[in-house]
């Protein structure tokens, strides 16, 4: 289902605007007729950018739980809700509740504005077909807390490297650029045979700084280009990465934890173990392991059980897995998938700092060699000097 905007005449002349929710605009406009209206204009509304903060949108669920189950009428939740929501999202929830008050249940209202997770989105339906709206909008809000943090977490281990390749970077930059071309004045005027560490030093200097913005366009010509073709081969790509050592196994462990999170919440609030891998497919985050789930979701169709499909396509880590059979056995799924993404969470961040301390001591070293090189090469020039 979309969201689309119309604007419509009432026999007696008056407009009426406002969204409605259809699969096609030609339904949108069928739908508006068998109300009694004139369609005047129906069409898509604009692509929102980006999709709000994780955190923000925890806000959001956290206060519409607490408002719902205060009893508080839903479209007022929605209104309240509003006012501590950040701007992007009180806009889409205005228009929510204007949804909301044409006759839309939440979660079609939610899932028309395409600003939430489809994660969200699933809680606040299952919630609607009988499991509670509160309870279902309190774990909305706790599962988009937890993917928070752990992005926060991912953030933090990588912000040094980032800064440290940004400094490093700069340094070499400014000496290329300012410091060697003034040795190389002084050393001109010497008149004398430089050195070879020295001669390939400047050369590398004079080549950056005549030709240093066509390398740089051609570099980000290649980035773009090479960007593209991942984007357009992007679950190749993915596998590629899980083969490779240290960064396949980060990868699918955080995709294992966001899965198994996203099954566990659903199938705790009674999503269909069909729907609920659709949505697991769509908050893994990483295509390779999504295409894993679709395969383990066509032999569920086919009558296979959840967790032997799981571990037949490979969609999860295997202590995720251990869990999953264990939970499957004993009528405990939903607790238990719960449990091996907060291990599998553990287990990513682990990984992730030893990633880091292997890469930090190789940056220093990269651009310690950098500058060693080139105070040894201009060092070198000057013992060489005669007088």
């Amino acid at each position: 289902m979309t969201a689309f905007r119309y604007e419509a005449a009432r026999s007696d002349g008056g407009l009426v605007r406002g969204l409605l929710d259809a699969t096609s605009e030609p339904a949108a406009a069928a739908l508006l007729s068998a109300r009694g209206l004139y369609p005047l204009l129906v069409e898509s509304p604009p692509v929102r950018a980006g999709r709000p903060s994780r955190r923000a949108q925890a806000t959001v669920f956290q206060s519409l739980a607490a408002f719902v189950d205060a009893g508080v009428p839903l479209e007022r939740a929605i209104q309240a809700t509003e006012r501590v929501a950040s701007r992007p999202l009180r806009d889409a929830l205005g228009r929510v509740a204007q949804r909301v008050r044409e006759g839309s249940s939440l979660g079609m209202a939610l899932e028309g504005e395409g600003s939430f997770s489809a994660v969200s989105v699933g809680l606040v339906r299952a919630g609607e077909r009988g499991v509670g709206l509160g309870a279902a909008l309190s774990q909305a809000g706790a599962q988009l807390e937890r993917e928070a943090e752990t992005e926060a977490r991912v953030r933090s281990a990588l912000t040094y490297p980032t800064l440290l390749a940004v400094v490093g970077t700069g340094a070499i930059t400014l000496i290329v650029l300012f410091v060697i071309p003034r040795f190389a004045a002084l050393l001109a005027d010497a008149g004398q045979t430089l050195p070879t560490a020295t001669r390939l030093l400047l050369a590398l200097s004079a080549g950056v700084r005549s030709y240093g913005l066509v390398l740089g366009a051609a570099g980000v010509a290649l980035a773009v280009a090479l960007a593209r073709a991942i984007s357009e081969r992007r679950p190749a790509w993915h596998a590629w990465l899980l083969r490779v050592p240290v960064v396949g196994p980060l990868r699918l462990a955080l995709a294992s934890a966001r899965a198994a999170r996203t099954l566990g919440a659903l199938l705790g609030s009674g999503t269909p173990a069909l729907v609920a891998l659709e949505i697991a497919r769509e908050a893994a985050g990483d295509a390779a392991v999504a295409t894993r789930i679709a395969a383990a979701r066509s032999r569920v169709a086919e009558g296979q059980g959840l967790t032997a499909a799981l571990e037949a396509t490979g969609a999860l880590t295997s202590s995720a897995l251990q869990l999953a059979s264990i939970g499957e056995g004993s009528g405990r799924l939903p607790a238990l998938l719960a449990k091996a993404a907060e291990l599998d969470d553990h287990e990513a961040e682990r990984r992730l700092k030893t990633l880091v301390s292997l890469l930090e001591p190789g940056m220093i070293l990269l651009f310690g060699a950098l500058v060693a090189f080139v105070a040894a090469a201009l060092l070198q020039a000057v013992y060489a000097l005669r007088p």
